[in-house]
């Protein structure tokens, strides 16, 4: 199947979907990752970084093994100030992949980027929309999702599990070519939190490993 991740920056991808799209490779399945921002530090813009994380990037796609990588260089957070802006070339990649499955980010993240990034690839995925996909899940980033406040969104309820045990080594690789974005425990970014939080999962589901999702739409046909 032809298998779109949509995130909203360089990391996203690994933290919330690392495992799966490693499992996914290993399926043959054709997989694409779309990072919509480019990267902020300290709220300025800073060329030599951006390119820096882009090659981070392209790294750890290196790692797991998928081929298709589009960067639409947006600004890192003002997303928010019109979602048109991520949807239109958002809308071009869905034409160009056509993609079977998508991962979005989840709706209820608090960084103000996530929601718009989930809002314009809802949008993209609908179901009368001309790439519509089949199937459509939602993924956590840690450090993000499990960040919003109780009783004011949607909040991150996985009832999709994949099974990761094999692959784990892969994704924390993976998340090795982030330098700049890992942390040391108990930071949710650090390798120790990320492989407990793949345990975690796994056991909800009676896996050693897990990745979570949210399952939005399937469609049998």
């Amino acid at each position: 199947m032809n298998v779109l991740v949509v995130a909203p920056h360089m990391d996203d991808e690994v933290l919330g979907c690392g495992g799966t799209i490693a499992r996914h490779v290993a399926a043959g399945d054709a997989v694409s990752v779309c990072i919509v921002a480019n990267r902020a530090y300290e709220h300025r813009y800073d060329p030599a970084r951006i390119d820096r994380e882009n090659a981070a990037c392209r790294a750890a796609r290196d790692v797991l093994g998928y081929d298709g990588l589009t960067f639409l260089d947006l600004p890192d957070e003002r997303l928010d100030a019109a979602t048109v802006d991520v949807l239109v070339p958002l809308e071009k990649v869905f034409a160009e992949r056509r993609p079977d499955r998508v991962y979005l980010p989840h709706a209820g993240d608090p960084h103000q980027d996530h929601p718009v990034v989930f809002r314009a690839g809802w949008i993209a995925a609908r179901a009368i929309a001309p790439a519509a996909p089949r199937t459509v899940l939602g993924y956590e980033v840690p450090s993000a999702t499990e960040q919003a406040p109780p009783g004011v969104g949607t909040s991150f309820e996985p009832n999709v599990f994949v099974s990761v045990a094999e692959v784990l080594d892969a994704k924390l690789a993976a998340w090795a070519c982030y330098e700049v974005e890992a942390r040391a425990f108990p930071h949710p970014r650090s390798p120790e939190a990320i492989r407990a939080l793949a345990a975690w999962r796994g056991a909800q589901a009676h896996l050693p490993a897990a990745e979570a999702f949210m399952l939005l739409r399937d469609r049998w046909d």
